[in-house]
């Protein structure tokens, strides 16, 4: 069992992400336990994963948000793609699902996912985090708490720093 961050605490996580077959097709649906889809597979099958239950959607960082559009807000678990350090596009993506779509649920992140990066993550909602297994997880929770404030808006802060003073 995996171990991942979760709303700032290390806990337990036995969900299966789903990928593409090396030939292209889906991945093949296991009897029963948490499994995260890939977005395209979601659009697919949305009417078979939706009676199975027991379901997330993954986005790689190409995939468009909107493809989701208002099936965002009735998902439990939605886990977005960071493939590269230098690729931000997921960013963007937490944005949207949370403040347009009205996502409500775990938005995780996955790929690579480390401390510099977590507290960034926070800040566009996301609050799940699986970190890459060269990172140490615990070192990686304390990058929750790397700043105690921020100028800007965030998903977390929605007022900026000017207007928060005293």
């Amino acid at each position: 069992m995996a171990r991942i961050i979760k709303d700032a605490a290390i806990v337990e996580c036995d969900a299966q992400l789903l990928r593409f077959s090396d030939d292209g097709s889906f991945a093949e649906l296991p009897a029963n336990g948490l499994v995260i889809v890939p977005l395209a597979q979601y659009l697919a099958q949305k009417a078979a994963l939706t009676s199975r239950g027991d379901f997330g959607v993954w986005l790689a960082a190409d995939d468009e948000p909107e493809s989701l559009g208002a099936d965002a807000a009735s998902l439990a678990l939605i886990a977005v793609e960071f493939p590269a350090f230098t690729d931000g596009r997921g960013f963007s993506i937490g944005r949207l699902l949370r403040e347009r779509f009205g996502f409500e649920g775990e938005l995780r992140a996955f790929g690579d996912v480390f401390k510099d990066t977590i507290g960034y993550l926070k800040r566009c909602g996301f609050n799940a985090f699986v970190v890459n297994s060269d990172k140490n997880l615990e070192d990686a929770l304390l990058g929750l708490n790397d700043f105690s404030e921020a100028y800007q808006t965030g998903f977390d802060q929605p007022l900026p720093l000017f207007r928060r003073r005293p």
